[in-house]
């Protein structure tokens, strides 16, 4: 019996077939263009033409799942219940995750100490401020595309203030920058440090991560330079408040 797990986002579709033993025999990764159904129509057919079945288990999860759910008769598996599954299945030595998505955040951390082991779990609540969206849209504001940035690297001394909590805010200050002369790049930058500093602040409440961190969703999985704002802000983090890592 071949299980499909769809994660229906805000952006996104994500889809994956494994077979009995949990080997993938089909995934695929797409923008949606906020056309959700659509898009999981058109996975489910290919997975069935490319696989040549008939029947298969349909999970779904994200914040377009419990619909998927409801009309295909699938079961539905709330969005942090299926990360924090996942990982404590697929990743044992990780203390905390940081999963950003087009316009949710995440944030998990294991504890474990004199009073057991136990988890905290948290998103964003009513701003998509440090997320993708906000990604985007300083992408449109600047006129550049994701490959464009691919190639940038992490440097402190590149970074200028950015307002991380709020995409409008960013763009106002993205703005106020790029009329000072300051390059596409170091704006890039500045951004991804802003988003880091955003998340590590207000998504972990008051929660200090705990090593090892994984760092999940599209944002944190296509750009280097904010897997590496991460690393080094996390880092500076430990250091400060005296966690080995």
């Amino acid at each position: 019996m071949v299980t499909i797990g769809l994660d229906v986002g805000s952006t996104t579709v994500k889809a994956v077939a494994l077979d009995e033993d949990k080997n993938v025999l089909w995934k695929s990764y797409e923008r949606h263009q906020t056309k959700q159904l659509e898009k999981v129509t058109q996975f489910c057919e290919r997975i069935k033409d490319d696989l040549s079945i008939k029947k298969f288990r349909l999970f779904a999860t994200g914040s377009g799942g419990r619909r998927v759910a409801d009309i295909l008769n699938a079961k539905f598996i709330q969005e942090v219940n299926a990360l924090s599954f996942a990982v404590e299945d697929l990743h044992e030595d990780v203390g905390s995750v940081f999963e950003l998505g087009g316009q949710d955040a995440k944030f998990i951390v294991w504890i474990k100490d004199k009073k057991g082991a136990r988890k905290f779990a948290t998103m964003n609540d009513k701003c998509a401020g440090g997320t993708g969206a906000t990604i985007d849209r300083i992408f449109m504001k600047l006129h550049i595309n994701e490959t464009q940035i691919r190639h940038l690297t992490y440097d402190p001394k590149k970074i200028h203030p950015v307002e991380g909590k709020c995409g409008v805010f960013a763009e106002t200050d993205i703005n106020s920058l790029q009329k000072q002369g300051v390059n596409k790049e170091e704006l890039m930058v500045s951004l991804f440090d802003a988003i880091v500093q955003q998340n590590l602040s207000i998504l972990t409440r008051g929660h200090t991560p705990r090593p090892k961190v994984l760092l999940l969703g599209g944002p944190n999985a296509y750009f280097k330079v904010l897997q590496e704002a991460c690393s080094h802000n996390i880092k500076t983090l430990w250091d400060e408040r005296g966690i080995a890592y």
